[in-house]
């Protein structure tokens, strides 16, 4: 009896080491954080690269535009998307890009990719600019939850904007970045599916573009690893310090399922190495499954290279490019 006393009591110390606590509510605000923003990130780069200029928000006839359409509900919360599609006549379906914002799952918002949208529009693929919860309003993972929903939207309203449902590829930017990694290489899977909106449709996508956003919270490339004391933008996402739950630090790490991927990627790089956590090893892995993965590097380049010229031109024609051979 006392040894069975000792056991159950060492089992109960077991269970509550390994007990996942809440993630922490601290950081939800509810108020917008307008800290990231294209207006304040210029003043910032423009000291260091003088001759950069922000591409503007051009709507043209090339292009058939449809903007704050809604594509789900958190209760009495809509979540928005911009539609950006081409306007000559096609009998045949074309791709769709999903595209999905930075500014550390915090700030930030879709009007940073219009631009984006519209050139690629022009170019012949159905563009679309994404909302989804930042952290101020909701934590991991309603923000994954909210881009697999906007695809399964996609999905519902195919015929609507012509689209071809085995040719939609999600494309991100930093936080954007990790995002579309992570759903990209969760494709097929449900984890991530919660909303109700249009939850009889695939989110699975066909391939992922990822400019400068990481693959991994916990290797040992990876920031957040090698400064685990320090609460981030991503701490604030997960809901948990870097010490804490680890288990759900690598459960947000697209790396974790990529021996499971079978996407094409494209990765878009600055000069910020920090931002690239994962990206060769999972290069690796895909260069041995035989699976294509294409890196652009942009040297001597910020952050932030893909929102200005004289990198935007670049940029726009290293992902037709990239979508030309995979969906030919």
């Amino acid at each position: 009896m006392k040894n069975k006393t000792l056991l159950l009591g060492l089992a109960l110390g077991l269970l509550a080491l390994t007990k996942v606590s809440a993630q922490s509510k601290a950081w939800l605000t509810t108020a917008p954080d307008t800290s990231f923003s294209i207006t304040s990130d210029f003043k910032n780069n423009v000291k260091k690269y003088p001759f950069i200029k922000i591409v503007p928000d051009s709507p043209s006839k090339a292009v058939v535009e449809a903007r704050n359409l809604v594509y789900g509900k958190v209760g009495s919360r809509e979540l928005h998307i911009d539609a950006f599609t081409p306007s000559a006549t096609k009998q045949k379906p074309v791709p769709a890009i999903i595209i999905v914002h930075g500014g550390g799952w915090r700030s930030g918002n879709r009007a940073q990719h219009i631009p984006l949208a519209q050139h690629l529009a022009a170019l012949g693929y159905a563009s679309f600019t994404v909302e989804y919860r930042l952290s101020t309003e909701a934590l991991y993972p309603a923000a994954v939850n909210d881009v697999k929903s906007a695809i399964q939207w996609l999905h519902a309203n195919a015929k609507r904007f012509n689209i071809n449902t085995n040719k939609i590829a999600v494309l991100g930017f930093s936080a954007g970045g990790q995002l579309a990694a992570l759903v990209g290489m969760t494709s097929g899977l449900d984890k991530f599916d919660a909303l109700d909106a249009n939850k009889g449709y695939s989110s699975s996508v066909q391939a992922v573009i990822d400019i400068d956003g990481t693959l991994t919270f916990v290797a040992p490339d990876a920031w957040e690893t090698q400064n685990q004391q320090t609460v981030a933008a991503s701490t604030m996402w997960i809901g948990y310090k870097r010490t804490e739950n680890l288990d759900i630090w690598t459960e947000a790490s697209p790396l974790t399922y990529a021996e499971r991927n079978k996407l094409p990627f494209l990765f878009l790089n600055s000069a910020v190495d920090r931002m690239h956590a994962g990206r060769d090893v999972f290069k690796d892995m895909m260069d041995k499954k035989g699976v294509y993965v294409r890196i652009d590097s942009f040297k001597d380049t910020p952050h932030t290279f893909c929102l200005y010229q004289p990198w935007f031109d670049l940029m726009v024609n290293d992902i037709d490019q990239f979508l030309t051979k995979i969906f030919k």
